[in-house]
C-alpha cells in the first residue's frame, strides 16, 4: 500500500510518496496541463530518473523529473549515488516505461553497459525507453546508442525536446 501526501513546498499538488529517504515517487499533479492519446490516458507514462554512481550533482536530475512531472508523466527519482543494480532493480519493480540516466562523472562507459545488461537480463530492456543525460563526447554518444541508448541529451537541452522525444518513442504496452 502507497500512501501520498501533499508535499508542501509544491502549490501545484504534487503527490509525494517516499520510497526511501532519499528516492521519491512523484505522481502527476491534477491541474497538470497534459496532452496525452486515448491510450496514455489510461496510463500515464512511467518515468525513472536515475543518478548512478559516484556522481553528487543532481540539480539537473530534480529539473528534469520536475518538467516530466508537470508534462503529466509519473516520475519516480532514484536519488543520489546508486549502484547500476540499483537502478535495474527499481526500474523492474517500478514497470518504467522510460530510463533517464543522468551522469556527469565520466563513468558513463562504465556504469551505462552496466544497467544495460541488467534490463536484459530481466527482459525489461525492450519495455524501456533508456536515455542519457549530461555531458558526453560524441563518440561515446555513438558507443552509447550502438548498445541502445535511444537519445543523448546534453547541458542546454529544451525540456519540451526531450519530452517530445519520450510521447514519440516510448514502447507501447500491451
Amino acid at each position: 500500500m502507497r500512501r501520498y501526501r501533499r508535499c508542501p513546498l509544491d502549490g501545484g499538488g504534487m503527490a509525494v510518496s517516499t520510497m526511501s529517504r532519499t528516492s521519491v515517487r512523484v505522481k502527476p499533479a491534477r491541474d497538470a496541463v497534459v496532452d496525452m492519446s486515448v491510450e496514455q490516458e489510461e496510463r500515464a507514462i512511467r518515468c525513472l530518473v536515475a543518478k548512478v554512481g559516484l556522481d553528487g550533482h543532481d540539480r539537473g536530475a530534480h529539473v528534469i523529473a520536475r518538467a516530466f512531472r508537470d508534462a503529466g508523466f509519473e516520475v519516480v527519482y532514484s536519488g543520489l549515488h546508486r549502484a547500476p543494480e540499483d537502478i535495474v532493480q527499481a526500474a523492474v519493480q517500478e514497470d518504467v516505461d522510460v530510463l533517464g540516466i543522468s551522469i556527469l562523472s565520466g563513468a558513463h562507459n562504465t556504469l551505462v553497459p552496466k544497467v544495460i545488461d541488467g534490463l536484459k537480463e530481466y527482459d525489461a530492456f525492450d519495455d524501456t525507453l533508456v536515455l542519457v543525460g549530461g555531458i558526453i563526447p560524441d563518440d561515446d554518444e555513438v558507443e552509447l546508442k550502438q548498445l541502445g541508448v535511444a537519445e543523448v541529451f546534453g547541458p542546454g537541452t529544451p525540456m519540451e525536446e526531450t519530452i517530445e522525444f519520450i510521447r514519440n518513442n516510448v514502447p507501447e504496452r500491451a
